[in-house]
């Protein structure tokens, strides 16, 4: 049954999905980064020119500021946590600002990030009011005995740690707020739609000292409700990180990511059964798709490798190492330089 399932993934996967591996050189490279800003229907004819242009600047921004940190030597973690917040602090994206609107009309924000050398790890999920909710995850994964925080516990520590807060209209767009008035106005079954664009940011990152992490941040679904959680701070599901094997942030369709345990059994793949990082990430975004989801993950390897693998029309994504930084949007479209 798991090989059908694949294979009829596979099978979905032929049309819609486009799965695009990194720019790469001849040698292993010293670093690398690999980012996203979330996958779903993102075509041409859905952002103006504009919209493009301002997109593809924002994601080269995030990969600037990690990719000064890997240069320089810094640590895969400094850098997976400085691009995803250059990411929340853009409205374009569903993080941090920007994040989209409960069915109550809230910004409930969710946030992991995990250190490959020792897989520790700190989430939040339900926060409301952290400026930067990656912080907050990597604050927990530092300054507290725990993994996973929630709502009111997690604002009262991010508060108890220092970071910054913002009122309810930084987080808030008009654009975020049209998009929850166009929900809410269709018929009460399509109110919930998992098969929305996923605006969920994440990075994955090698160092120079062989280490990889992973960081992933979101605001959620549109109109989700009754205090949903999706993949995104659900460690092994949305994000994982393992010297091992490989780092993995996903973004997509939650329910289904959380149900495949996706991001660790990329990694599971290639630890015990050998497989290369695009061929494990292909095969486990074929299981999803098998059973109704979409998204993409983005995966790099202690080895260097960096990879992408979606089944949905676009993902906002880049890469950086050595050899220059590349960002791209749509399906059918190589990074480019």
């Amino acid at each position: 049954m798991r090989f059908l399932s694949v294979l009829i993934g596979a099978m979905l996967m032929t049309t819609a999905a486009q799965a695009q591996q990194a720019a790469t050189t001849g040698e292993r490279p010293a670093w690398r980064l690999v980012i996203h800003g979330g996958a779903g229907v993102i075509e041409r004819s859905r952002l103006t020119p504009e919209q493009d242009r301002e997109i593809r600047a924002a994601l080269d921004r995030a990969l600037a500021a990690g990719q000064g940190i890997l240069a320089g030597g810094g640590a895969a973690l400094d850098a997976v946590e400085a691009a995803v917040r250059v990411l929340e602090d853009d409205p374009h994206f569903n993080a941090g600002r920007g994040s989209v609107f409960t069915w109550d009309g809230h910004i409930e924000m969710d946030a992991a990030i995990m250190d490959g050398r020792d897989r520790n790890a700190g989430a939040v999920t339900g926060v409301t009011a952290t400026r930067n909710p990656i912080r907050l995850a990597r604050a927990v994964m530092e300054d507290s005995p725990h993994v996973f925080l929630s709502r009111e516990g997690a604002n009262q520590f991010s508060i108890d740690r220092g970071l910054p807060q913002e009122p309810p209209e930084y987080f808030q767009t008009t654009e975020r707020r049209r998009q929850l008035d166009e929900l809410r106005s269709r018929p009460s079954a399509e109110h919930f739609d998992v098969h929305l664009k996923y605006g969920t940011v994440g990075a994955v990152a090698l160092d120079r000292n062989g280490h990889v992490a992973a960081a992933t941040s979101t605001g959620g679904l549109t109109g989700k409700r009754w205090g949903r959680i999706g993949d995104s701070p659900i460690i092994g599901a949305g994000t994982y990180a393992d010297d091992r094997a490989c780092a993995v942030s996903a973004t997509g369709a939650g329910e289904f990511f959380i149900r495949a345990g996706v991001a660790h059994e990329i990694c599971a793949r290639m630890r015990m059964g050998g497989e290369t990082p695009q061929a494990a990430a292909d095969s486990v975004m074929a299981e999803v798709a098998a059973m109704g989801g979409s998204g993409g993950v983005i995966v790099v390897t202690p080895r260097g490798d960096g990879i992408y693998s979606f089944n949905t029309p676009g993902m906002y994504r880049g890469e950086a190492s050595p050899a220059g930084r590349s960002v791209a949007i749509y399906g059918d479209e190589a990074a480019a330089r």
